[in-house]
């Protein structure tokens, strides 16, 4: 089992920056790829960025790329999101999201998420 923990969500005028930030705890946390995947109201899971646990690939949805960047932090078992230019249709809820390949995750198809924050972007 793997428990995630995410923080840093709010509301930020189109433009701004947000950090969301994933505490993970259990089982092993740096033998799986660790990320983020959102959920807005009516709409699918849309995997939004991943970083492998070995080599530290990094993988990022189209719609985010140039503006969004991953890291972690193995010896805290913590994985952060940069969220910079923010845009409306960012708004979402977030999830932090594991599995032992980070295609998954992409695919929003984690085997482990948190309870989410949301993420509100609006003037």
């Amino acid at each position: 089992q793997l428990q995630l923990v995410e923080s840093g969500g709010g509301l930020v005028q189109p433009g701004g920056s947000l950090r969301l930030s994933c505490a993970a705890s259990g089982s092993t946390p740096d033998g799986y790829g660790l990320g983020w995947f959102r959920q807005a109201p009516g709409k699918e899971r849309e995997g939004v960025s991943c970083i492998e646990s070995g080599d530290g690939d990094r993988y990022f949805a189209e719609s985010v790329k140039g503006r969004f960047t991953i890291s972690r932090d193995n010896a805290k078992n913590t994985v952060n999101m940069q969220m910079n230019s923010l845009k409306p249709e960012d708004s979402a809820v977030y999830y932090c999201a594991a599995h032992p390949s980070c295609m998954e995750t992409m695919r929003g198809h984690p085997a482990y998420w948190g309870q989410g924050t949301q993420v509100t972007v609006s003037s």
